[in-house]
């Protein structure tokens, strides 16, 4: 009687066979990068010829000299393509500011620089679309918020790396540096992308400067805006200054007062009968003065 094993045994796969199911699959992904390329490629074009994301799929199909079904593969839709576009844009950007605002001294300079370059590419231009395609990010935002978040990404790491940089240099105060780090960036992006403030007769747009400032003096925290003439003395002063300042004396500036006309004749009248004694007084006392001085 032949002894029958309680457990089938399995017959590992040839290796030949994995190398060519590994080749195959290898091949396969990059036909299907190439082509999903050529049709972000087409998209990037008709975007620079038309300076808008107004085109059809049709357009992008026949630029790309591939097939809708192809396309279909590949994306859901316009949306689905522009989305990666956005996503690629992102990812593209990070990977720049990083390396430009590497020349930066200190985790502050190096956050300015990345501020100045993201509301750079977040800006609106004549004729073309920008880098960040503003006007399509704002739709996105609204219709695929968590996609546009996942887009952001690599952006908002490095952000959140140089606010925690300039926390460790005692240069930034903030008890969430991600968070301070997604404020900075949406501050920079939508200032760029919104019209200019009317001030007075002229539109007077708001300078990468400006969204600078604004950011510094968050993340420096409260109490750094004041003048040397509004703040006490430190406690590493000398002591004679301490107590100059101590002694000197808090003045409080005399409170101007308006009377109307009104009051002013109310007032009048009632001192009237006083001035009047007074009056009579004196001429009383000039007489009796007179009277009793001696006669030459």
């Amino acid at each position: 009687m032949s002894a029958v094993p309680a457990e089938p045994v399995e017959t590992p796969e040839p290796a030949w066979r994995q190398r060519a199911v590994e080749r195959s699959t290898r091949a396969a992904k990059l036909r299907a990068e190439q082509r999903v390329q050529r049709f972000l490629d087409a998209a990037q074009e008709l975007i620079a010829d038309k300076g808008t994301t107004d085109f059809t799929v049709q357009e992008v199909v026949e630029r790309s000299r591939q097939s809708l079904r192809s396309f279909y593969q590949h994306f859901d839709g316009k949306h689905e393509l522009l989305l990666a576009l956005f996503e690629d844009a992102l990812s593209t950007s990070a990977a720049q500011i990083r390396e430009k605002a590497a020349a930066g001294q200190d985790p502050l300079e190096r956050l300015k620089i990345a501020v100045d370059l993201l509301y750079d590419s977040s800006t609106p231009r004549e004729g073309q679309q920008s880098p960040l395609f503003t006007d399509f990010a704002i739709q996105l935002l609204v219709t695929h918020p968590d996609q546009v978040a996942s887009a952001h990404l690599p952006l908002l790491a490095y952000f959140t790396e140089l606010v925690e940089e300039a926390v460790e240099a005692g240069q930034a105060v903030t008890a969430k540096p991600r968070r301070t780090a997604s404020l900075i960036m949406q501050t920079a992006m939508f200032t760029a992308q919104a019209p200019a403030a009317p001030v007075g007769a002229h539109p007077s747009p708001i300078t990468a400067e400006e969204v600078w400032a604004f950011c510094l003096g968050g993340l420096r925290g409260p109490g750094t805006a004041q003048s040397p003439a509004t703040t006490a003395p430190s406690a590493d002063a000398p002591a004679t200054t301490r107590k100059a300042s101590a002694a000197t004396p808090r003045t409080t500036p005399a409170k101007k007062t308006t009377t109307t006309p009104q009051k002013r004749a109310a007032a009048a009248k009632k001192a009237a009968p006083a001035k009047r004694a007074a009056t009579k007084a004196s001429t009383s006392k000039a007489a009796t003065s007179k009277a009793t001085r001696p006669q030459a």
